[in-house]
């Protein structure tokens, strides 16, 4: 007798994936989980526990857009149905407009100059009188 998990086209049992959150800056939490086969986004963040660690991750702010969710950077829906060695990502709204941050620090900057010519801090002489 031949079980059915070991069939091949078989689904598997249970499903291995990761979730990822970008709790801060620079800062990702990454948890393993083994669930059931035919469980959906919303499950893996649930049994991955991190909704009651993260502050401000809820099921409300997911709903609201301040945090998005994704399965290999690609946005998906809470009730997507995850597979095989999948990774669960979820990231913060953005605070600040990536290009305007941009122009801000450019400006910040001041004028940029060709590579090799530097500024003088000293204040130039006045040539020879004639």
């Amino acid at each position: 007798m031949v079980r059915a998990d070991s069939m091949p086209g078989a689904a598997p049992a249970c499903i291995h994936v990761e979730v990822a959150v970008g709790s801060a800056p620079r800062e990702v939490r990454l948890v393993r989980l083994s669930l059931p086969s035919g469980s959906t986004v919303r499950d893996a963040l649930r049994a991955s526990g991190l909704m009651a660690e993260v502050a401000g991750l809820t099921e409300d702010a997911l709903a609201a857009g301040e945090w998005s969710v994704g399965v290999w950077g690609r946005k998906e829906r809470p009730g997507h149905m995850l597979r095989e060695r999948d990774r669960v990502e979820v990231v913060r709204g953005l605070n600040v407009d990536p290009k305007e941050a941009r122009r801000v620090r450019y400006r910040a900057q001041g004028e940029k100059l060709p590579k090799g010519i530097h500024r003088s801090t000293k204040p130039k002489e006045a040539g020879p009188k004639g």
